[in-house]
């Protein structure tokens, strides 16, 4: 093999590398944002303790398992109308952003980028 096919070889697998590493950064950052938001949720569902940490998981599943970008904030807005909570949807939307910007700072310090 030349040097020229070894030097191609090294950035195809550096580039796998990052793709891989930005990947599992994005996941990362999706699971705590709805970590966050689904216990800021909890509580306004009265969940405390155990119950918010189980609905936050719920949450997170719902990500996992979506099939619609906006999956997880139907289940959360069915949830609060069920409970009859009075909030808006740009409300909610406004703090699942919110959610993300703090989950993306928590993960960044975490890998400290």
């Amino acid at each position: 093999m030349d040097d020229s096919m070894d030097g191609f070889n090294q950035r195809r697998k550096a580039f796998e590398a990052k793709y891989l590493h930005d990947e599992e950064l994005t996941y990362r950052i999706h699971a705590k944002r709805n970590h966050l938001f689904g216990l800021w949720v909890a509580g306004l569902l009265g969940y405390r303790d155990d119950g918010a940490e189980k609905y936050a998981q719920e949450v997170i599943l719902v990500e996992i398992q979506k099939t619609h970008e906006d999956d997880v904030i139907h289940k959360v807005l069915r949830d609060l109308k069920a409970r009859k909570v009075k909030i808006s949807e740009h409300r909610v939307r406004k703090k699942l952003e919110d959610c993300r910007e703090a989950a993306y700072s928590i993960i960044m310090n975490d890998e400290g980028l």
